[in-house]
């Protein structure tokens, strides 16, 4: 089990939009990261910074941030992408973090 950490940054104003979307995410979606092997995946929000905080246990290397290529994750990140700091190919504006600490 690997355990990833990223943060990415919502843009001002739109905290209820992006909980709503994920509140509703869709079952494909869900199916897909499951099928990948994330699993335990919980984002939180620094609502002054607008940044959200995303942990997700993996059952291999790979998490949510290397699927860049399935055309679910595409439709995904294009429908977020006008709530979201993203890069040209809609793909959310992501900074992995480094473990430092972990109490099992």
């Amino acid at each position: 089990m690997i355990r990833k950490a990223f943060i990415m940054k919502l843009k001002k104003g739109y905290e209820k939009e992006y909980k709503r979307r994920h509140e509703q995410i869709w079952p494909e979606l869900k199916e897909l990261l499951k099928e990948q092997g994330v699993y335990d995946y919980s984002i939180f929000l620094h609502e002054d910074s607008s940044t959200l905080f995303a942990v997700q246990k993996n059952s291999s290397l790979k998490g949510s941030q290397d699927l860049k290529d399935n055309p679910v994750i595409q439709r995904w990140w294009a429908y977020m992408k006008d709530i979201m700091e993203t890069h040209e190919d809609n793909s959310p504006v992501s900074i992995e973090l480094d473990e430092v600490f972990y109490l099992p």
